[in-house]
């Protein structure tokens, strides 16, 4: 028991004196962002207030309390430290969900206001900054979020029930979940738009609609589609949806407008389908997957075997 105690004790040691060393690299960051552009910006007037909170977000308030807490690690008051900066893990969230308008605000900034350009430019010379770039250090917060929950995670293990620390440490890793989960959902939410939009824009037309609310990008790929009545194969683009599956074939590569756009062949609600390997269970080459609805049956066959499985699981799990 004590040779475990030992064992643990130095475990935790060593995590906690990691977590503040990252902490003052982080903190040496965040201040680059607050001293450099924040402050000087606000004093300056180069931007409106309005558009220098899209870019930054909460960031001060981030960076004051990355402060607080790296002064408690530094004085060993690890329990403090965690319950004063769990009151402002929201912040984390909030500035998730600013991220995407702040890339945005940032690039139309750099657009249209050459004295910010310029601005930013000369900032990003300073040997500070050692040839990052505003765009590079604006994400790390949400990179920092996802180490403080290994950090955390590692310190409870590492801690014996009976230790004062362990319940503060034990909400600490709660709320540092709950809040990676809220900015992991704000991330999915964001890729899946991206890639609806960037579907809907590869269709020929507007009669597809594509970006649904409540619709999930799934995957996408080429597959051979058996016809009914014994005519040649033929090759699809498809794309899987949370709701609905779509075959497409490419515009003519001559066609004025649409020569890199698909046209959309056919698109099958999902939630009548039942799917079905007709074969492929062997490791033959290839496979064909039966998808069967109410008023027909669509072949889809795929000469690599790994390929269709995948297609396989994806269906099923989407029809479920």
């Amino acid at each position: 028991v004590e040779e475990q105690r030992a064992r643990w004790e130095r475990k935790r040691s060593r995590t906690a004196r990691e977590l503040l060393e990252t902490e003052h690299k982080y903190l040496e960051q965040l201040d680059l962002m607050v001293t450099f552009f924040v402050k000087i910006l606000k004093a300056k007037g180069t931007l409106k207030p309005a558009v220098l909170e899209n870019i930054f977000g909460p960031l001060e308030s981030i960076y004051s309390a990355s402060h607080v807490l790296s002064l408690h690690l530094e004085r060993g008051n690890l329990g403090p430290g965690l319950e004063s900066f769990c009151q402002n893990l929201e912040l984390y969230g909030y500035y998730a969900e600013n991220l995407e308008q702040a890339d945005k605000t940032l690039k139309e900034q750099l657009k249209k206001n050459k004295s910010f350009r310029r601005f930013k430019k000369l900032q990003e010379t300073r040997p500070q900054f050692q040839g990052m770039r505003l765009e590079d250090l604006l994400p790390l917060p949400l990179q920092r979020l996802h180490q403080y929950k290994h950090f955390l995670r590692d310190l409870l293990e590492n801690t014996s029930p009976g230790n004062a620390e362990h319940q503060n440490l034990a909400k600490a890793v709660k709320s540092v979940s709950e809040v990676s989960q809220w900015v992991q959902d704000i991330t999915h939410k964001r890729e899946n738009s991206f890639q609806l939009l960037r579907v809907q824009k590869l269709l020929k037309g507007r009669k597809t609609q594509i970006l649904t609310p409540g619709r999930w990008y799934i995957r996408e790929g080429w597959l051979l589609v058996v016809p009914s009545k014994g005519e040649e194969l033929k090759r699809r683009m498809c794309f899987l949806f949370s709701d609905i599956f779509i075959a497409t074939k490419p515009c003519h590569p001559l066609h004025p407008m649409n020569s890199n756009k698909l046209a959309c062949q056919a698109v099958y609600p999902l939630h009548q389908c039942v799917v079905d390997k007709v074969f492929g269970h062997t490791q033959s080459q290839g496979g064909l997957l039966s998808l069967s609805f109410p008023h027909q049956t669509l072949l889809l066959m795929s000469s690599d075997q790994q390929d269709i499985n995948d297609w396989y699981r994806s269906l099923t799990a989407a029809v479920r």
